[in-house]
């Protein structure tokens, strides 16, 4: 039958196929047998390209999901012979090198701790068995910050290159990952049915054995063979903000931005064609979309400039004070009764001489319970631009109690 298989869009059909077997309740065997008449090797791409086929037939990204690991074993041995470790991988500082660092890291906590201790668990529940086996799982639920990291970088350049079914199932897995780590860190502070902390002890480490794989065989070389320089650079810069579980890496990795990069389609919705985007440190936005955003912010914004100005204000639905659009361009001062003025131009200085960042007041009007707070303003540089008032009926926050996880009807 592989004669006949003599396409791209034949050989899919054929993979989907098979994963609809799985599916439908046929062993790993039985598959991975068929799977091996047919097929010699299976990339990375062709995987994607498959589980956004039954996504888009409209198979749930949990079916999908449940399939995850079994996925990894029927296509391991094809996977690992034509993605061997590229350079990319190894160079010191680039994200690809980091995760993968990172995952030795997990196995070496995995092979080296976790399953020796929890060996010593199981034959004598003692509690400093206990303790050192809680501090190890304690150790092991860092992952989330792995995990968020790919899901936050990674992910998202993915999405805008159309590759969007990979992600959806990763994430779905580290989901459980964490779920399941989390529901044994419980199970086993209450010292529940022992033999049933074991058992998931030992599935949700071959998941995240299994996510290693994945991650390093279908991942990691998609996005080197998708991703450009300034993408590259785009999750180098980003990771900080989520962390690592090894030391963090030197950025010895430079990205080469004269290397060619693949073009993008406008990334933010329709395209702007009247060339009204307004560029941020982090996106951007129409001016429509920026006044639409303030607007709606739940508290009143005032910016007075550098020079004493005011420069513009918010008009939310629940004003605090009443503000008229003849105070554009008036000086602050001239905005406040004579007897309060020293105390704003004293707020204003202390601001901009450095001497403090913000500064806060707190009043009862009526039944409101308002605050106030001033804030330096300054650029990356440290030159002062003026000042933010952000004023805000904190009556509502300070009154709730207790939690809401649901939504409401």
């Amino acid at each position: 039958m592989s004669e006949f298989i003599d396409n791209q869009s034949k050989k899919q059909e054929v993979l989907k196929g098979l994963i609809k077997r799985l599916h439908e309740g046929q062993t790993v065997d039985e598959v991975k047998a068929e799977f091996a008449k047919h097929f010699e090797h299976v990339s990375p791409t062709e995987i994607s390209t498959l589980e956004a086929a039954l996504i888009r037939e409209g198979m749930p990204v949990e079916e999908i999901q449940s399939l995850c690991d079994v996925h990894a074993e029927v296509f391991k041995g094809s996977i690992e012979e034509i993605h061997a470790p590229r350079e990319e991988h190894q160079i010191p500082g680039h994200p690809v090198g980091t995760f993968i660092k990172e995952n030795r890291a997990i196995e070496a906590l995995i092979d080296k701790k976790l399953l020796p201790v929890l060996g010593a668990y199981e034959f004598e529940q003692s509690q400093a068995n206990k303790n050192a086996l809680q501090s190890i799982l304690n150790q092991l639920r860092q992952i989330d910050i792995h995990y968020a990291r790919k899901e936050n970088l990674l992910f998202p350049i993915m999405e805008k290159h159309d590759i969007t079914a990979p992600p959806k199932v990763m994430w779905g897995v580290d989901d459980e990952v964490r779920q399941e780590l989390k529901g044994i860190a419980l199970q086993l502070e209450a010292d529940e049915n022992i033999n049933y902390i074991i058992d998931a002890i030992h599935e949700t480490v071959h998941k995240i054995k299994e996510m290693i794989f994945k991650e390093e065989n279908i991942l990691f070389p998609m996005v080197i063979d998708t991703f450009s320089e300034e993408e590259w650079l785009e999750v180098l810069e980003g990771s900080d903000e989520f962390g690592y579980l090894i030391e963090p890496p030197i950025k010895i990795w430079q990205p080469n931005m004269g290397k060619e990069t693949k073009p993008l389609e406008q990334p933010f919705g329709a395209p702007d064609v009247d060339n009204k985007l307004i560029k941020f440190d982090a996106g951007v936005l129409t001016p429509e979309e920026i006044n639409a955003i303030m607007n709606t912010l739940p508290l009143d914004v005032t910016f007075v400039d550098a020079n004493g100005l005011v420069k513009y204000f918010s008009q939310g639905e629940e004003r605090i004070f009443p503000r008229a659009k003849t105070i554009i361009g008036r000086e602050v001062s001239n905005c406040h009764p004579p007897a309060s003025v020293h105390i704003v131009e004293q707020i204003v200085e202390d601001l901009k001489s450095g001497r403090k960042s913000h500064e806060d007041f707190w009043i009862k009007m009526g039944e409101q319970f308002v605050y106030i707070r001033y804030y330096a303003v300054r650029n990356s540089e440290g030159t002062y631009l003026g000042v933010l008032e952000v004023t805000q009926n904190i009556k509502p926050i300070i009154a709730l109690e207790g939690e809401k996880r649901l939504m409401t009807d």
